[in-house]
C-alpha cells in the first residue's frame, strides 16, 4: 500500500545508516515526505539504540505525525 510506511521497511533500506534513535526519527521523517505516506505501522520493534527512550512507540508515531 503506498499510503503505508512501514518500520520494518525503513529499517530494510537504511538500517545500516541508522546508528541512533534520533537518526531513526530522521529517517522516518524523510520518508514520510519523500512518499506522501499518510499511515505509519510499527511492525516491528527497532534496534535498542542506546538513545531508544521506554516510550520509542510514541516517539516514533509523533516523528511521523511532525513531518506531515
Amino acid at each position: 500500500m503506498a499510503n503505508m510506511l512501514n518500520l520494518s521497511n525503513i529499517l530494510l533500506q537504511e538500517g545500516d545508516n541508522i546508528g541512533s534513535f534520533e537518526a531513526l526519527k530522521t529517517a522516518i521523517q524523510r520518508q514520510a515526505i519523500e512518499t506522501g505516506s499518510i499511515f505509519f505501522q510499527v511492525d516491528i520493534e527497532p534496534p535498542a539504540y542506546d538513545d531508544r527512550p521506554e516510550n520509542w512507540q510514541d516517539q516514533l508515531e509523533m516523528a511521523f505525525s511532525d513531518a506531515r
